[in-house]
């Protein structure tokens, strides 16, 4: 009998990335989401799953219905990716992204401890938890945490009860500490996608500019494809644990933006990108490197795809996504 597994944020970045992992390994997949009078399937399309996930109804705001979901489903492991994400917003939804990120964990912990015990849990942790935290130019599982960000404070929030939850009650709980990934199916409102966009946009004479905010901000970035199978083997383990997941090498905003341009063979990106102070944070986080020391001899985890591959694969998505509208 297959596997069942639930997983939030299912029509996000990483949600389709790691339901197409579940199915190719012959899971049963429930895709939560809220009501909507027009969900967007794009990115589940963009992977050709969208026939093949059975979809619930459950809001991360709404205890009862993370109850009925639990209690009904059953699942065998849980992957929680739903989130207020967009760091840049939390300031200004700051008690939104608390209720999402941080109560919104806690019901749904809940619910697994009363209604499913031997539930898996899978946690969605975020670099920007550490913030101004360092340890040798690098960040680990025994960094401690300096968030700069309604974002990042609300997600320890979640870290810390998700393994209050595994100390306390036993439950099989997991924090993923995910560094920075980024996908063709990252939101435009983000930095890396914003740029991809941007650069498709000028390359096929759509726009004269990208408008962006600090560029020497500097960032552990991986390909959310390769990340999602990092969630999948933590919950495999014999025992539960926590895991910090990046390449160990960062670049700036700065680098992006040149590797970009150079993808569609522009060299001279300054004539086209404007710093504008609009887009700059109230408290930056200036760099994160992440030490995945532990997940790589642990899980087995290796990224597969480079910083410039990287790059590549969003750009050339863009300009597909632009050729196909002409």
């Amino acid at each position: 009998m297959a596997k069942t597994a639930l997983v939030t944020g299912i029509l996000g970045q990483d949600g389709p990335y790691l339901a197409k992992l579940l199915l190719e390994k012959g899971y049963k997949v429930y895709g939560m989401m809220r009501r909507y009078s027009k969900p967007n399937y794009e990115h589940l399309d963009y992977l050709g799953i969208t026939d093949k996930v059975d979809f619930v109804e459950g809001d991360l705001n709404d205890e009862a219905s993370l109850i009925n979901l639990v209690r009904n489903l059953r699942p065998e492991e849980v992957y929680n990716l739903a989130a207020q994400s967009f760091v840049g917003s939390s300031w200004d939804q700051a008690k939104l992204t608390a209720e999402i990120n941080a109560l919104g964990v806690l019901y749904l912990l809940n619910a697994i401890k009363f209604f499913s015990p031997t539930t898996k849990f899978y946690q969605a942790s975020t670099s920007e938890m550490f913030g101004l935290g360092n340890t040798n130019g690098y960040q680990d599982e025994k960094t401690s945490f300096h968030p700069r960000s309604p974002y990042g404070i609300s997600k320890v929030y979640a870290y810390w009860m998700t393994i209050n939850f595994r100390e306390s009650y036993g439950i099989f709980t997991c924090n993923g500490v995910l560094f920075n990934h980024e996908s063709p199916l990252r939101g435009i409102q983000f930095v890396t996608r914003k740029i991809s966009d941007g650069v498709a946009r000028i390359k096929l004479g759509l726009s004269k500019e990208l408008r962006l905010g600090n560029l020497e901000s500097k960032r552990d970035w991986g390909f959310a494809g390769d990340y999602v199978e990092a969630m999948y083997l933590m919950l495999q383990q014999e025992k539960p644990d926590d895991y910090v997941v990046g390449t160990g090498v960062n670049h700036s905003v700065k680098e992006f933006v040149e590797e970009a341009f150079k993808v569609v063979g522009i060299d001279d990106w300054h004539k086209y990108v404007v710093v504008d102070p609009r887009f700059k944070r109230p408290a930056e986080v200036p760099d994160l490197k992440a030490n995945a020391a532990k997940a790589k001899k642990i899980l087995g985890w290796q990224p597969k795809i480079s910083f410039p591959e990287l790059v590549k694969l969003m750009v050339e998505a863009d300009l597909k996504r632009y050729e196909a509208k002409k």
